[in-house]
């Protein structure tokens, strides 16, 4: 299985591409999608969309696992980031790729077993299973990829519920 995990913004969207097989996760590209504050706003999405696009065609992943968008106290900046999501959702639908969201305590608890875990035992769990010499790097582009591995284990396990009624 290939998932493609992203982390949304509308500055920095990071993206991290895993593929799970065997119980062992493989790494296959990370990195972010950026976009300059004094673009206009709708060339930002844009440049989202299409880069994810170019993302998705490039990997074909069987799933698409984004970060469940939650409100902090800054309205503006949930709009945009909502704004940001539905073109990242647009280009997984357009492309006929299953979408799976995931709060940050459910990936928590995924990848370190932990709900409360902090962002450094998280990424440092991520580095871990994912083989690498080094915490990825921007932290958005980890975070994609602890969302990539959430969705490895959700989708393991309800698979793996579905094989074992059967």
């Amino acid at each position: 299985m290939i998932v493609l995990g992203i982390d949304p913004g509308y500055a920095i969207v990071g993206c991290g591409v895993v593929e799970y097989k065997d119980n062992k996760f493989r790494m296959l590209e990370y990195g972010a999608i950026l976009t300059k504050a004094h673009e206009p706003f709708n060339e930002r999405l844009e440049k989202i969309y299409d880069e994810a696009d170019t993302l998705i065609k490039k990997y074909r992943p069987d799933a698409v696992s984004m970060e469940k968008l939650f409100f902090n106290t800054n309205q503006k900046t949930a709009i945009d980031v909502a704004q940001a999501r539905g073109v990242l959702i647009l280009a997984a639908q357009k492309n006929g790729i299953p979408i799976s969201e995931y709060t940050p305590l459910q990936v928590k608890q995924s990848v370190v077993g932990y709900g409360r875990a902090e962002k450094k035992q998280v990424q440092e769990m991520t580095r871990i299973m994912l083989n690498l010499e080094k915490i990825p790097k921007p932290d958005d582009a980890a975070d994609a990829l602890a969302l990539a591995i959430c969705h490895c284990h959700s989708e393991g396990s309800l698979l793996g519920a579905l094989k074992m009624k059967g």
